[in-house]
């Protein structure tokens, strides 16, 4: 008999939050190594899930490898920021003004939802739960465009884009500005207005990638 054994999907599946949101809030540092055996003791599991969640974590940008060393935590520089947010300048305004020419209010329902969400996660000054609301705005907003490779790419800077967020809310909290910017692309998108709606998310867009770029120095 052959085959691959693996193990249940949502025990990887809980390892892999509770690293990426240690990520995120930053109670696992910028270049820290990830050790193994130290996360499954922490974690109260074996080493196998921890490893297959630091190759999920690797491949959407959270963790780096290095033949020496070992995992650690990526470290968010200037060339990083500038690369993620322009791919995203280039392709989710474009995704979210497909979505909109859709006239669905469906696809804009978990936008609205995840927009709600946030005031809460503001006002608890919650950074990750913000990064995983940010996000999950953006992905309801694009998904919609009808080239489901567009949304992979999109998807695949996720990740990417949260560390980013909270490295630029670390040295400007600027929730507030984010949620309010997310509330005039909502509302573009909710009358129809496809080019506003895209106008007005590459403004977002640039303009937290300058605030962080000033943050990184």
């Amino acid at each position: 008999m052959t085959g691959t054994f693996s193990l249940p999907a949502s025990r990887t599946e809980v390892v892999l939050e509770e690293i990426r949101r240690g990520i995120l809030t930053r109670e696992l540092v910028p270049g820290q190594p990830l050790v193994e055996a130290e996360l499954a003791a922490r974690l109260g599991v074996s080493k196998t899930p921890v490893r297959e969640a630091l190759k999920v974590l690797s491949n959407s940008g959270l963790v780096t490898f290095s033949p020496y060393k070992g995992a650690s935590v990526i470290t968010v520089d200037a060339e990083l920021a500038k690369s993620v947010y322009d791919v995203r300048m280039v392709l989710e305004p474009e995704a979210v003004r497909r979505t909109v020419e859709q006239h669905d209010p469906a696809l804009l329902e978990d936008a609205a939802e995840a927009l709600k969400e946030a005031s809460t996660a503001i006002a608890d000054q919650d950074q990750a739960a913000l990064s995983l609301l940010n996000r999950r705005f953006h992905r309801a907003l694009y998904r919609g465009c009808g080239n489901p490779l567009m949304v992979s790419i999109l998807d695949d800077l996720k990740d990417r884009a949260a560390l980013i967020s909270v490295v630029g809310w670390e040295a400007s909290p600027s929730w507030k500005k984010e949620w309010t910017e997310h509330k005039a692309v909502l509302a573009a998108a909710k009358k129809g207005d496809a080019e506003g709606a895209a106008a007005l998310l590459r403004d977002h867009i640039g303009g937290f990638l300058d605030r962080v770029l000033k943050a990184i120095g």
